[in-house]
């Protein structure tokens, strides 16, 4: 009996190219830069940067994790929302960059 040799395909290893569109620096408005700082950045990193402070300050809803409730922060960001869902939160976002 002899051993019958694997071949092993080589996988393509090309590294995936992040959308122009997400890694665009952007301005934050007066209100959101008080939560994640007036630099400009990608819109990727304002979103993690405001789960960040969502966290640190214990803002999501202990029964419903999906929904975040809105401090004196986030008020303004989320048109004077006491909460909104974590989907709706971008959405909100959005109209705070420029």
């Amino acid at each position: 009996m002899a051993k019958a040799k694997k071949k092993t395909a080589k996988k393509k290893t090309s590294k995936r190219k992040p959308n122009a569109a997400f890694m665009k620096a952007l301005t934050p408005s007066s209100q959101l830069a008080e939560v994640v700082g007036t630099k400009a950045i990608p819109r990727t990193e304002v979103v993690k940067k405001l789960w960040q402070y969502i966290r640190k300050h214990g803002l999501q809803d202990s029964k419903n994790r999906r929904m975040i409730n809105a401090d004196a922060n986030l008020k303004p960001i989320f048109s004077g929302k006491k909460q909104v869902s974590m989907f709706e939160m971008t959405k909100y976002i959005s109209k705070h960059l420029s």
